[in-house]
């Protein structure tokens, strides 16, 4: 059998821990949001929706505020 690198090693055991305790465990996807996560997702759509994306010819992109007066990013 050839000599196995550290990470391999390391790879095999902890293979080995999962066949003995079984995967990972993670939340469901499926559950409510809560009312912090609620207001944190409609504070990024408002953020998103005040910047439109730009391509330029060479395929480049950019994003611009939607307001003609801000001139910040230009």
């Amino acid at each position: 059998m050839p000599k196995l690198s550290p990470v391999q090693k390391l790879m095999r055991f902890t293979g080995h821990l999962r066949y003995i305790l079984g995967p990972a465990s993670s939340s469901p996807l499926d559950h409510e949001m809560t009312p912090e996560n609620k207001q944190l997702l409609a504070q990024q759509q408002a953020a998103s929706q005040a910047f439109v994306t730009v391509t330029r010819a060479d395929g480049s992109s950019y994003l611009v505020p939607i307001d003609p007066k801000d001139q910040s990013l230009r």
